[in-house]
């Protein structure tokens, strides 16, 4: 048998603004926008650059109960996590040249370097390079 995850949920405000920002901001692909009339929504999906893991699907907020968890998806905890094969283009060019606004500076553990950042909406992500010897490390090579 085989599984995996295909997508991970991000609920959004607004489908062209969460576009810009993922696609110019953080360079991903976007990979479907396709509106579903039966439903009023559109779904669209967007992934890192040379992914070929789980996808993002932003879902924009559709009534009153999803609206708050624009941004807060996981109460102030980090909820993603940004693989790379070189921490330190990544970080500086994020931060120096596309203006992501970083919370945590970088810190070396045991299983790599991380540095925590916020999207457009304050959901919290770690950019994260695995050491070579975390189990994880050969995925991002």
């Amino acid at each position: 048998m085989k599984q995996g995850l295909a997508y991970v949920s991000l609920v959004v405000r607004d489908y062209d603004e969460a576009i810009a920002f993922y696609t110019q901001k953080l360079h991903f692909t976007l990979v479907e926008d396709t509106f579903v009339p039966s439903q009023n929504k559109r779904w669209v999906v967007v992934s890192p650059p040379g992914s070929s893991g789980t996808l993002i699907l932003l879902a924009r907020a559709s009534n009153d109960e999803q609206e708050p968890f624009v941004g807060n998806q996981t109460g102030g905890r980090v909820f993603l996590f940004l693989a790379t094969d070189d921490f330190q283009r990544d970080y500086n060019e994020m931060k120096n040249e596309r203006g992501i606004e970083f919370v945590r500076e970088p810190q070396q553990f045991d299983y790599g370097t991380v540095a925590v950042w916020k999207d457009l909406y304050g959901n919290m992500w770690d950019l994260i390079q695995f050491s070579e010897d975390h189990p994880l490390a050969k995925r991002f090579k």
